[in-house]
């Protein structure tokens, strides 16, 4: 009897010890939501009674140990809402495989009380069978009926949802939803005026310290010294405060999200600006590296892509110069950025250039040493760097003499000073009897075609003749040379007599003067000193390259 007893107990040790074993191998290798139904089956076919275990038809939520301490409970994920093919919606939840009347019957009411508290979802009628839900009925356009859609999907016992809902799309039910729509968006707008207008108040605030902080121009200049990168960084910390008044302000209502909308439409519309204004991007661009780089100062002398005058200012937008005729002439800052710029006032002493030729049988040097000694008796040639003259050609008739002079621009003028050398350099030579000659071309002819004009001249006595050639010899006598000297003597002293008496003559000084002509100058004056609403960029403590 005890061997029996003892085989008995052993029998149902081990059998429970294998069912345990089981259960636990199970519980930690299926998904959770799968384990209640499976342990249910399995305990079924080891033959343990759930009625005797109440526990077991529970659903698994939370693991727990051995020792009954409860662990983390496991959360399972709602699936997505599935796709809509067709005017039908299916849910991915399980299908029941004995689906009820009662149930079906539980999933209409319930579905029709939630659409009876929605606004345009009356009338929208719902029918189940075997867990397929079908709508019919109305609803005022398509974004109703796809709300109605989505809201019988979310109950677990439904099957599919069949859509047979008619869009009516009438008018006033269409407005008067927007009207209730926009009513309740003004209600909430009159409650929140009161933290709206907080809000608007802190903007003006913080805008305001904003824009007193950028007109503090003196702090600003003492920062920089240059006057556009002054002016930039002041409006820049503007433009700062303004964007942080607005975040502070946006934030207080709770409207965030609008601040992220204005960035990215400001975003495409910068995008589209910065494509129609490129040239004036360009252009600003141009000004501050003119006002960093400051090439030029005011009253320089200056030559832009063949356009010269004297620097007046430089704005944001062009530079404005003064022309030697008395013009204002302004030039964008984009073209005298990328321009070769020439300035005459940096390096005052300029050299001018201007050729003679003398005859060939002259000494050519006799001649520069003659042209130099006059050249040094003007005032206002510089005495270093020399002036000097070199041979440039020898032509057919005569010797051409390049004479090069340095001059002083900022006490002289550079036209008239070279007038006034040309004439004393030519006065001299003529006076030391170097003869500056024309072209002279010399026809030689056969002595057959000589004695044919001789017996064409006497046949033609009696008649009278508008031309009469005469043949040229190769031999000139002296007597004949010196006959024509005397006649361009004759002729050169009278011009000489003729243009001192003019020259004694009132204002004769000022042709003879090659002092800068003032009246431009007063006029470059004036126009920097009159006021602008435009900044002048240049300025003298600024570095220059």
């Amino acid at each position: 009897m005890n061997t029996d007893f003892d085989r008995s107990t052993m029998r149902d040790f081990i059998k429970a010890r294998g069912q345990m074993l089981l259960l636990l191998s199970i519980f930690f290798t299926f998904p959770v939501y799968a384990a209640g139904e499976e342990v249910t089956g399995i305990t079924s076919a080891l033959g343990v009674d759930t009625a005797e275990n109440p526990e077991a038809d529970k659903p698994l939520l939370d693991a727990t140990s051995e020792e009954g301490a409860s662990a983390s409970p496991v959360v399972i994920p709602e699936p997505a809402p599935p796709p809509i093919i067709s005017g039908e919606s299916t849910n991915n939840a399980q299908i029941e495989t004995t689906p009820t009347p009662q149930k079906d019957n539980d999933i209409r009411q319930r579905i029709q009380g939630i659409f009876s508290e929605i606004e345009g979802l009356q009338a929208v009628n719902v029918s189940v069978t075997q867990g397929v839900v079908t709508l019919t009925g109305e609803t005022p356009n398509e974004k109703k009926a796809q709300q109605a859609i989505n809201l019988t999907n979310r109950l677990t016992d439904v099957v599919t949802v069949e859509d047979r809902i008619d869009r009516t799309l009438d008018v006033q039910d269409n407005v008067t939803t927007v009207y209730q729509g926009l009513k309740a968006q003004a209600k909430n707008l009159v409650k929140a005026l009161p933290l709206l207008l907080v809000g608007i108040v802190l903007f003006a605030l913080v805008t305001w310290f904003g824009s007193w902080l950028s007109n503090r121009k003196k702090m600003w200049q003492r920062l920089t010294p240059n006057p556009f990168v002054a002016e930039l960084l002041s409006q820049t910390v503007k433009v700062i405060f303004i964007i942080f008044g607005l975040i502070l302000a946006l934030s207080l209502i709770g409207a965030e999200t609008i601040l992220g909308t204005l960035l990215g439409g400001a975003g495409v519309i910068g995008i589209a600006v910065g494509f129609a204004v490129k040239d004036t991007i360009e252009n600003y661009i141009a000004s501050l590296m003119l006002s960093i780089r400051q090439p030029f100062r005011a009253r320089d002398h200056i030559l832009i892509n063949n356009q010269e005058g004297i620097v007046v200012r430089l704005t944001s937008r062009a530079t404005i110069l003064m022309t030697l005729d008395g013009n204002q002439l302004r030039i964008p800052n984009a073209e005298v950025f990328k321009a070769t710029i020439l300035n005459y006032t940096k390096n005052p002493e300029r050299r001018f250039t201007f050729e003679l030729g003398v005859d060939a049988n002259d000494d050519p040097l006799a001649a520069i040493k003659v042209g130099l000694d006059a050249i040094h008796t003007l005032a206002f040639v510089l005495d270093e760097p020399k002036a000097v003259a070199v041979i440039t050609n020898v032509g057919d008739s005569n010797i051409i003499l390049e004479f090069q002079i340095w001059v002083d621009q900022s006490d002289t003028d550079f036209s008239k000073a070279r007038s006034i050398a040309i004439r004393e350099t030519k006065h001299a030579l003529e006076n030391e009897g170097f003869s500056l000659p024309e072209p002279i071309y010399r026809l030689r002819f056969n002595s057959n075609l000589e004695k044919a004009f001789e017996n064409m001249q006497a046949n033609t006595d009696s008649a009278k003749s508008d031309m009469t050639i005469t043949p040229i010899t190769p031999k000139v006598t002296d007597e004949n040379q010196n006959e024509d000297n005397s006649v361009d003597d004759k002729d050169k002293k009278q011009a000489k007599a003729r243009a001192k008496l003019i020259l004694q003559g009132r204002n004769a000084d000022e042709v003879l003067n090659a002092r800068p002509d003032d009246k431009l100058m007063e006029k470059v004056e004036q126009e920097i000193a009159e006021s602008s609403d435009e900044t002048d960029l240049l300025n003298n403590n600024s570095p220059q390259e």
